[in-house]
């Protein structure tokens, strides 16, 4: 059967925070982890050994495949930081265009750093995917 790679984990934010290599990373990941914090009411929790994750969802897809997710997260990476934030695709589209400096692939964001995006775009989107993910996978 499949294993989930990404589970909720008890190991230390702050710890992974502390040994992210550049120092401006390591800035940006504790911003970001306020910001989340606030915006979202839930206590940050590592997923895997990388990502730091707000909530959590359970889906279960028509495939049968089934898991737990978090419900917005981010993660410190060498290349970039990785914004994980799921919403409609309109949605989606409008945030983006307001958000500032990023790139994406399929589910995520990604940022060089928090002051090439406006963080209050940011606020609003972690929001609206919060409220996006608990909708569509309702407890």
């Amino acid at each position: 059967m499949y294993e989930l790679k990404t589970k909720e984990t008890d190991n230390s934010v702050i710890e992974f925070i502390e040994n992210v290599d550049s120092p401006k990373k390591r800035e940006d990941a504790y911003r970001l982890l306020d910001i989340f914090t606030e915006t979202t009411g839930f206590q940050a929790k590592m997923w895997g050994p990388s990502i730091i994750g707000f909530g959590s969802y359970h889906y279960k897809y028509a495939s049968g495949h089934e898991g737990d997710a978090p419900l917005v997260g981010f993660s410190p990476r060498k290349a970039k930081i990785s914004l994980y934030l799921t919403t409609n695709e309109k949605v989606r589209e409008n945030l983006l265009k307001e958000l500032g400096k990023h790139t994406t692939g399929k589910m995520c964001v990604y940022v060089n750093k928090v002051a090439d995006i406006d963080v209050e775009v940011l606020r609003e989107f972690i929001v609206e995917s919060v409220k996006f993910l608990k909708e569509t996978y309702p407890d």
